[in-house]
């Protein structure tokens, strides 16, 4: 039990449904779908969607997902990708000619094709209970009447304003300036593509004129892509990998994400008796540092569009778990691994639902970069994930930019199952943070004992880069420790990530929790 005493909350315990997201509104909205009629997935999509109001910075339907999500009446878990594919005509050749060594990160060089809406369009279709128009209604609604900033948004719009094209300040400055807190963020534009794919399904988005629009101002920035490329963006089922902590199974989406950089962090952390280290000793944010080190390393050699990715079994082979621990001093800092694709960045949502039936959805959704691309469609105000950065130019590497291949992708969502039964929908945003993320909880959780919000309020630290970032949580004699055995250490200019959890509990209640580093909460009813 928390001391009440002390600034922080308790865990949200309900018996229907419950909702756990980063924006306020978007719980709310969900519950009232969940209170409608509609099911998890409904609820998903619906408050997902309306996330690229609330957080337009952090994502919106010109960006990309990944579901894992259980059927009621059913243990199975089961995986969609929606990430988007380069364009036919994309050459990382071409921009190798132009003496560039990384894939920029703004314009259209890194756009690929947006494919949530495909996304969301089939999971409505094949797993919802409401048509497409009353799930898209909330976010019809915001956009038209807007919404008010909240805190953590406006602190991260302020940063990466910048960031933004001519079109993009158009559509999402407010009198040129970047939205401060308790504005009304207005999206007109995006209202009526909403309708449009309310009315006309994923054809909405991706032929005819919203499709044009993207079409042009991506050609006028220098971009390759056709409509072709935009109507053939397709989200397709795959099957989730599992791995075991500790008679934990972890669920995560195969590549092109990287949620098996996590399963390799557990299986290297279970080498170590974590619990004996202490939550916020030096120990414990060492060996996690340094396994973060060797299973990010790894992950910058493998991981890659699926038909592209050739040593997955090998990335998560117990043995090699083993060895790796094995090159892990308590006393001494690894060194940093060399990089891998350009700049993994820290801007996504996620939102996790479970109904009154116990279908339950982890959903993650993005536009990478704070801001994407920082480039917006000229009509309709559509924001560019910028995607295509997470490929590499180098020649035969198995994630080098190519024609219709899927980027290494950083935003993962995932499922816990012990002994057969699905019990956390969960998921830990904050870009390359995420696997860290992933690990970070469930051994908060399941080494140390704490409840859910206990859990994602706890201070993280994470190897990224050539730095050590350790949140102010941390004391100054962990920090000086850490120096000590050769960790670069900085205090990060923003917390790491943020996250939620949904836990399925024995007894057939609902238990869940919000980070507080983000503006959100997690209501039940």
């Amino acid at each position: 039990m928390r001391d009440f005493h002390q600034p922080g909350r308790s865990m949200v315990i309900a018996a229907n449904g419950m909702c756990a997201t980063s924006h306020p509104l978007a719980a709310q909205t969900a519950i009232g779908i969940l209170q409608s009629g509609g099911n998890a997935m409904d609820a998903a999509v619906g408050a997902a969607i309306l996330l690229g109001i609330a957080e337009p910075q952090m994502t919106g339907i010109g960006g990309d997902c990944f579901v894992l999500f259980k059927p009621a009446g059913s243990e199975e878990v089961r995986a969609l990708n929606g990430s988007g594919r380069a364009p036919a005509a994309a050459s990382a050749e071409a921009i190798r000619e132009r003496g560039l060594s990384t894939v920029p990160t703004e314009g259209a060089d890194p756009v690929t094709i947006p494919t949530a809406m495909d996304a969301f369009c089939r999971l409505n279709a094949d797993w919802g209970k409401l048509g497409l128009g009353e799930v898209l209604a909330p976010a019809i609604r915001y956009a038209e009447e807007g919404i008010p900033i909240a805190p953590r948004v406006a602190f991260d719009l302020a940063k990466d304003a910048h960031r933004l094209s001519e079109s993009g300040r158009r559509h999402f400055l407010i009198d040129g300036e970047a939205p401060r807190t308790g504005q009304m963020f207005r999206a007109p534009g995006q209202a009526e593509v909403l309708r449009k794919v309310a009315s006309q399904g994923r054809d909405g988005f991706y032929t005819g004129e919203v499709a044009e629009d993207m079409v042009n101002t991506l050609r006028a920035a220098g971009g390759c892509h056709t409509l072709d490329d935009f109507a053939a963006a397709e989200a397709n089922y795959t099957k989730p990998i599992s791995s075991n902590y500790q008679g934990i199974e972890l669920l995560e989406h195969p590549p092109n994400g990287h949620g098996a950089t996590a399963m390799l962090m557990l299986n290297i952390l279970s080498h170590f008796d974590l619990p004996s280290m202490g939550l916020l000793s030096a120990d414990r944010a060492h060996v996690e540092a340094e396994a973060a080190k060797l299973a990010y390393d790894t992950r910058n050699r493998i991981i890659a569009d699926p038909d592209h990715c050739a040593r997955l079994e090998h990335m998560l082979s117990l043995e090699t778990a083993e060895k790796l621990a094995g090159l892990i001093q308590m006393n001494q800092a690894l060194a940093m691994p060399a990089p891998g694709a350009e700049a993994i960045h820290k801007d996504t949502i996620y939102i996790t639902v479970v109904d009154q039936d116990r279908m339950s959805v982890s959903l993650i959704y993005s536009i990478f970069h704070g801001f994407g691309s920082g480039l917006a469609s000229d009509k309709f105000g559509i924001l560019f994930q910028n995607r295509g950065a997470g490929f590499t130019l180098t020649e035969g590497h198995p994630n080098e930019l190519g024609p219709r291949k899927r980027p290494l992708h950083t935003i993962i969502p995932g499922m816990l199952r012990e002994n057969g039964r699905v019990t956390m929908p969960f998921g830990v945003m904050g870009g390359a943070y995420q696997p860290n993320g992933h690990a970070r909880l469930i051994t908060n959780i399941h080494d140390f004992g704490l409840n859910v919000q206990a859990a994602l309020d706890a201070p993280r630290s994470f190897a990224d880069g050539q730095t050590m970032q350790v949140e102010r949580g941390y004391s100054d004699a962990v920090r000086a420790d850490l120096t000590n055995r050769g960790h670069n250490v900085v205090v990060p200019e923003t917390p790491l990530g943020g996250g939620q959890a949904i836990i399925l509990r024995g007894d057939g209640l609902l238990e869940a929790g919000s980070d507080p580093r983000k503006d959100g909460c997690a209501l039940g009813y």
